[in-house]
Order: structure tokens, then sequence, then C-alpha cells
């Protein structure tokens, strides 16, 4: 990925959204999850000095979440030669964790678990279990299904901040689901739009903000290896 932004890929951008968008939902009859954040506070000076809190942890919760995935896969690749027995290994510890925690709530994509995330607190330590059983998953070698681990591990911490935090939990949890997203994928821009779209413009502000700091807090790491950072990249 590089650093250049070019005007001319926006139009296709859009029109292949669009086109996709409509092709999963007139032709197949598939949408996207709804989420709900009923109540969005005034945009006070201190309502907003709230997020920003919100939003260190946010960029810090996806520094983890890239850097899990990056350490276990390093760790596999200089102890188990084979990489067909990689994720054999990965899959059976999955497993073995699934089965004596008595649980499936942290594997799979989790989007009941997210869901719930807008309507009641939830165990604090929800965003951290699903941030080391998928980081274990990806880093032993099974591709793909960063996204939507993401939305879960940003919208329960947003849950769990709740407690600390005198904003509203489902806003608290929105802004967790695009904030991680953005500093794991140095997407602020591109995370507030999706969050107005899923959320609603009314928060938009809130969800900038979070975006914005997240961004800036998450280090120079992503969960895309190629992705080019140029200042960011040479963070710590």
């Amino acid at each position: 990925m590089t650093r250049r932004f070019w005007w001319e890929s926006i139009f296709p951008a859009f029109l292949a959204a669009f086109v996709a968008d409509w092709t999963c939902e007139l032709a197949w009859g598939v949408g996207h999850t709804h989420y709900s954040i009923p109540e969005i506070p005034i945009h006070s000076f201190v309502n907003l000095a709230w997020v920003i809190p919100a939003a260190i942890a946010f960029g810090l919760s996806a520094r983890l979440f890239a850097e899990t995935g990056h350490a276990i896969s390093a760790f596999f690749k200089k102890t188990v030669a084979y990489p067909p027995l990689r994720p054999v290994i990965g899959g059976t510890l999955v497993a073995l964790i699934v089965y004596f925690s008595g649980t499936t709530t942290y594997i799979g994509l989790g989007i009941p678990r997210i869901v719930e995330a807008f309507e009641t607190p939830l165990p604090w330590y929800d965003w951290l279990v699903k941030t080391g059983l998928t980081g274990l998953t990806l880093g032993s070698g099974f591709k793909g299904g960063e996204v939507t681990p993401i939305f879960f591990t940003g919208a329960t911490l947003g849950n769990a901040l709740s407690t600390w935090i005198p904003l509203p939990l489902a806003l608290l949890a929105g802004m967790g689901f695009v904030g991680v997203f953005s500093g794991a994928t140095n997407t602020p821009m591109a995370c507030t739009v999706m969050g107005m779209e899923l959320f609603g413009y009314e928060s938009g502000i809130f969800l900038g903000l979070a975006c914005l700091v997240a961004y800036f807090f998450s280090g120079g790491g992503s969960i895309y290896a190629s992705q080019n950072l140029g200042w960011k990249g040479k963070l710590p």
C-alpha cells in the first residue's frame, strides 16, 4: 500500500461499494447487521473531552491486536518449520481453550456479542479474550477474518469503559467499534464515514474524534504488514 491519494479512484471505489451492497441486498437478500445508538449527548466540552481517554484506550487496543497477531506469527515461524503444521497446532489450541472454558462466545464472527455490547453491560475482559484468540488463530496460519473480530474487540472495550466514562453505553460501544478499527488499519477518515453510515450522522463528531485519537495512539503498526505508514511507521 502506498501513501499516494488517487483522486480518480474515488468514483470507481464508491460505485463498486454501492453495486456490491445492492447486489447483496437485492439479489441475495443479505444486508449488514443493524446497530443502534439511541442516545447522543450534547456536544459540550466535557462530553467531547471524555472521548479522548476512551479513544486512547481504543488506540492502544488496536496496537495490541496488531502486535499480538504478528508476534504469534513470528513465534510459529521460528519454532515450527513445517508451515502446514502451524494451523494444526493453532487450531488444536483454540479448540482446547474453547472446550475447557465452556463457551463459544469468543470464536467465530461474534456478531451476537457485538449487538449485545450496544445494549447491556458485558464482562470487562471480552475484548481481551477476543484479541488473544484471534491473534492465535491468525498468527498460527489461518488467513482472513481480522475485520469483524476487531469490531468485536472495539465494541466490547467501549462497553467495558462505560463503567468509568460517563457517556452512553451504546455510544462508547460505537466509538470503540470504529476507533479500534481506525487504529488497527490506520484509516481514521474511512472509519468515521463507516461509523456514520452504521450508527447515524448524529454521532459523527464523537466517532470522528475517537477515530482520529485512536489512530495517533495506535503506534506505528498495522494489521496489514504491507501498509506504508510513512512517519507513523517510525513510531516505536
